[in-house]
């Protein structure tokens, strides 16, 4: 039942006399509260906020001076007290409202600036159980929620970033705050409380290996407004949160002007797949166009594995997203910038490197500063109308399947090899997917088509298109492996990849005609495992 509101007016133009700090985040807080105080506002405070407020030479009350009360239970209770509650909320134009604050001596509080306790970045540092709840923060929230409440009356900072512009509204309307600046902080306080809850949640339901919780919630903060979404008619931010995973997120960007929502959407597309081998092993290089990679290889350098990516689909390339496994060196870059790209990601780069690339303006270059792990444990989230889907990143590696060989002939190691590299870069590929792969590239690939034979056909003409580009005399599918991320639910499918020149597939199985497909594979004389593991990818 809701609770039908008092029609009391809502002043624009509230004075702010008493101020509440109590931040983990001390930067710029020294300079806020010395503005504060020269306003003659006086200044209230907890634990270590109030010592480095002190320490600054400022004149600040401790909150148990406020309240009379001592902070206990290792600082868990502090805030929780109605003078500090009642101070926050008490509406200032309401007669009942405010003979209660008179009979039991509680003061009205204008302004609060809480951050809170750094729970996001303790978990992304790998801390224990203990430690984790020990930063929830309680009364941070409490207080954030109160004053955002009472926005009508109360100014409530949780960002650093506002300082300037509530020193500057103080300044210019004579220390008071404007009710749209109180809005659309009271605004922002929920939004960062809702995060900061969500991050909560998300922790107990990974710890506690809840698959599907009751309540499920996002958040993040914005890392930039961008131009536009997917479209020009399209508004987009840019949002960080949840676990630390190297990517577009924890990149720095070199050079180049800024991404835009296709390219953050793209780059990741790209490291992830590029996160799928291993640098201790090999080089590796995927080249992606929307979404779907267009060529992908590995080789014992990154200007080798280039070449051999960009000689699969050199077209699709043009105004691609390039990522690597590797620190990008001098020689890799000196072929990137020869056609135009739109991202280069790589987890580091070279001094030569960074000089090449940065001959081209608008090239964005960005460094990760490390790989995302292809097996580690996460979330991936999906708006439909009216809700969200939930799932579990896809982190199977196939180098962790168990491969049956369910023909009569058996693929010789090199064919192993290049099946494994496939199905790895099938499970980057839209669904339908087909890749054809030889000697560790792709050739030919076909993606997101409604007909599973129609994306063989389609990576078998991809390959055949290579072949002209490059001068051969037939085509990139001749002699190469197939791998599918789904299984072949009648023998079509596998019969365009034989009759482009495929000698081994590898493919999930688990359909209904099976048999057939093997039978088909067979009669052919090619190879075929089954790894027991799908990859759609929508």
């Amino acid at each position: 039942m809701s609770i039908a509101p008092k029609r009391i007016p809502v002043p624009d133009l509230v004075p702010v006399r008493r101020a509440l700090l109590s931040v983990s985040d001390k930067s710029g807080l020294i300079d806020f509260a010395a503005g504060l105080a020269a306003r003659g506002i006086s200044l209230v405070s907890t634990g270590g906020t109030r010592k480095s407020v002190a320490d600054a030479g400022l004149a600040v009350k401790d909150v148990s001076d406020l309240t009379g009360f001592p902070e206990i239970m290792d600082g868990r209770v502090k805030t929780l007290h109605p003078k500090v509650h009642g101070g926050l909320l008490g509406v200032r134009d309401d007669a009942e409202h405010v003979a209660a604050m008179d009979e039991h001596a509680i003061a009205p509080i204008d302004l609060v600036v809480i951050n809170l306790y750094p729970f996001e970045e303790t978990i992304a540092k790998g801390a224990d159980y203990e430690t984790a709840v020990e930063n929830i923060d309680i009364g941070g929230p409490a207080m954030i929620r109160a004053a955002a409440k009472n926005h009508a009356y109360v100014t409530v900072i949780v960002d650093p970033s506002d300082y300037a512009e509530v020193l500057a509204a103080l300044s210019a309307h004579d220390g008071c705050i404007p009710l749209a600046l109180r809005q659309r902080l009271a605004a922002k306080a929920y939004a960062r409380t809702a995060s900061y809850d969500a991050a909560i949640s998300n922790w107990f339901a990974a710890t506690l290996r809840t698959e599907s919780p009751a309540y499920r919630a996002v958040g993040g903060a914005l890392r930039e407004v961008m131009r536009y979404g997917e479209n020009p008619h399209q508004a987009a931010g840019f949002y960080v949160g949840g676990p630390t995973r190297p990517g577009v997120a924890t990149a720095r960007q070199v050079q180049g002007k800024q991404l835009s929502f296709n390219n953050i959407n793209d780059t990741d597309a790209a490291y992830e797949l590029a996160g799928e081998f291993d640098p201790a092993r090999t080089a590796a290089i995927a080249i992606i166009k929307h979404a779907n990679p267009c060529g992908v290889a590995e080789g014992a350098t990154l200007k080798d594995a280039y070449l051999k990516a960009l000689a699969c689909d050199p077209v699709s390339a043009f105004g691609g997203i390039v990522a690597m496994n590797r620190t990008l060196d001098a020689e890799a870059a000196e072929e990137i910038v020869k056609i135009f790209t739109e991202v280069i990601i790589a987890p580091d780069a070279t001094p030569e490197a960074i000089a090449i690339v940065g001959a081209k303006k608008n090239l964005r270059l960005l460094l990760a500063g490390g790989l995302p792990d292809a097996r580690a444990a996460g979330l991936a989230v999906r708006t439909v109308a009216g809700g969200l889907l939930v799932q579990s990143r896809d982190n199977a590696v196939v180098d962790d399947m168990e491969l049956k060989v369910v023909t009569r002939r058996a693929p010789t190691e090199a064919e192993l090899a290049d099946m494994r590299f496939a199905f790895r870069v099938a499970k980057h590929v839209k669904s339908n997917a087909i890749v054809y792969v030889r000697d560790g590239a792709t050739v030919g690939v076909g993606a997101g088509q409604m007909s599973r034979v129609d994306s063989s056909r389609i990576a078998a003409w991809k390959a055949a298109e290579a072949a002209k580009a490059a001068g051969l005399p037939e085509s990139l599918a001749k002699g190469a492996v197939v791998a599918s991320d789904a299984f072949f639910p009648f023998a079509d499918g596998l019969m365009a990849a034989v009759e482009a020149g495929a000698t081994a597939v590898i493919q999930p199985g688990g359909s209904m005609r099976d048999a057939e497909v093997i039978a088909a594979a067979d009669a052919a004389g090619i190879a075929m495992v089954f790894t027991g593991t799908r990859h759609f990818r929508h």
